[in-house]
C-alpha cells in the first residue's frame, strides 16, 4: 500500500518529469509549435544564411517562440542574432530543436552584461550582445569590441563553420545606433581589416546605414551583398529591412556569389529577418 507521503512524492516526480518533457509553463517557455508554411523546408538548408536583429527590448510574452518559428520557416544553416540575450538565445534554440527538430550549435559574441537588458540578478546579469547559431559545429570563436562603440558597447563576433559543405569564416556585428557615422566609419574599418584576411567570408549584420552611406565603403570594397540589385549607390532597388523601410540588415559575401534572397515581415522585432541563398564563385 502506498502511504499518503508516498503518493505525494509520486505525484512530485511525476510533475517534475513533466516538466523536464514539456519545459516551463511561462508563456513564453510553453513549447507550443507555431504552424510553418507549407513550403518551409524539412530540414537545414546548407547554403542558406540569415541574419536577424531580433530587438531588445522588444520581449514581449510569446516572442522566442515567435522568433523560432520565423528561423525555422527557412531553416538556414547559419544565423546571426543581434541585439541577443545569452536567455532568449537560450529559448530560441531550444523550441527550434524541440518543436521543430532544428539542432543548432550555438556561439555568443556579448558585449555587455545587462541587467536591466537581460534580466538575471544584480550578481550575475545577462550577457547581450550578437549569437550565431549553426547547423555544423563552429571552432576558433574570437569576439572583438569595437575601440569606440558610440553610445553603446558595439563589437563583431567571428567563428569557423560550414556553408553549403565548406568552410568559412563567418562575422555577426552590430554597428553603433543611427545619428553617429563617424563612429560606424570606424567601426567598418576594424571590421573591414579582420574580413581582408580571409577569402571565404560570409557577414552578417545590421549596420545601422543605408547602402550608400560613406561608412559602408570599407565593406562594398572588400564584398558584395547578397541582394544583386543592392550596392553602395542610391538606385532605390535595395529591399528594406526595417519597420522605418531602411535598408539596415547586410549579408556581405566573399568567395561566394548571391543565389537567392528574402526578406520577411515579422511581428516580432522592428527588423525583418534576411535569408539569403549562396553559391561558390
Amino acid at each position: 500500500m502506498v502511504t499518503g507521503t508516498g503518493v505525494r512524492l509520486l505525484v512530485g516526480a511525476l510533475i517534475v518529469a513533466c516538466m523536464a518533457l514539456i519545459g516551463p509553463s511561462t508563456p513564453d517557455g510553453a513549447r507550443v509549435a507555431k504552424p510553418l508554411p507549407a513550403d518551409a523546408p524539412k530540414d537545414f538548408v546548407p547554403n542558406r544564411v540569415m541574419t536577424w536583429n531580433i530587438c531588445n527590448p522588444c520581449n514581449a510574452s510569446g516572442f522566442n517562440v515567435g522568433r523560432a518559428a520565423e528561423i525555422a520557416s527557412y531553416a538556414p544553416q547559419v544565423v546571426g542574432l543581434q541585439e541577443a540575450c545569452v536567455r532568449d538565445v537560450e529559448r530560441i534554440r531550444d523550441h527550434l530543436r524541440y518543436l521543430y527538430g532544428l539542432e543548432y550549435h550555438v556561439k555568443y559574441g556579448s558585449v555587455l552584461q545587462s541587467w536591466s537588458r537581460c534580466g538575471g540578478v544584480p550578481w550575475n546579469p545577462g550577457g547581450f550582445g550578437q549569437a550565431i547559431l549553426s547547423a555544423a559545429p563552429m571552432t576558433d570563436r574570437v569576439n572583438e569590441e569595437y575601440p569606440d562603440g558610440g553610445s553603446e558597447d558595439r563589437g563583431y563576433m567571428a567563428v569557423t563553420t560550414l556553408v553549403d559543405g565548406h568552410p568559412v569564416r563567418v562575422f555577426n556585428t552590430h554597428l553603433a545606433q543611427r545619428r553617429q557615422e563617424a563612429v560606424r566609419a570606424k567601426q567598418t574599418r576594424v571590421l573591414a581589416k579582420a574580413v581582408a584576411r580571409h577569402d571565404r567570408v560570409i557577414v552578417l549584420g545590421d549596420f545601422n546605414a543605408e547602402p550608400d552611406t560613406p561608412e559602408l565603403t570599407g565593406m562594398w570594397g572588400l564584398a558584395t551583398d547578397a541582394d544583386p540589385g543592392c550596392g553602395p549607390k542610391a538606385t532605390g532597388t535595395c529591399e528594406p529591412t526595417t519597420d522605418w523601410r531602411s535598408k539596415f540588415d547586410y549579408v556581405f559575401l566573399r568567395g561566394f556569389v548571391p543565389v537567392d534572397h528574402g526578406v520577411h515581415l515579422t511581428q516580432y522585432s522592428d527588423h525583418d529577418p534576411l535569408h539569403a541563398d549562396v553559391g561558390q564563385s
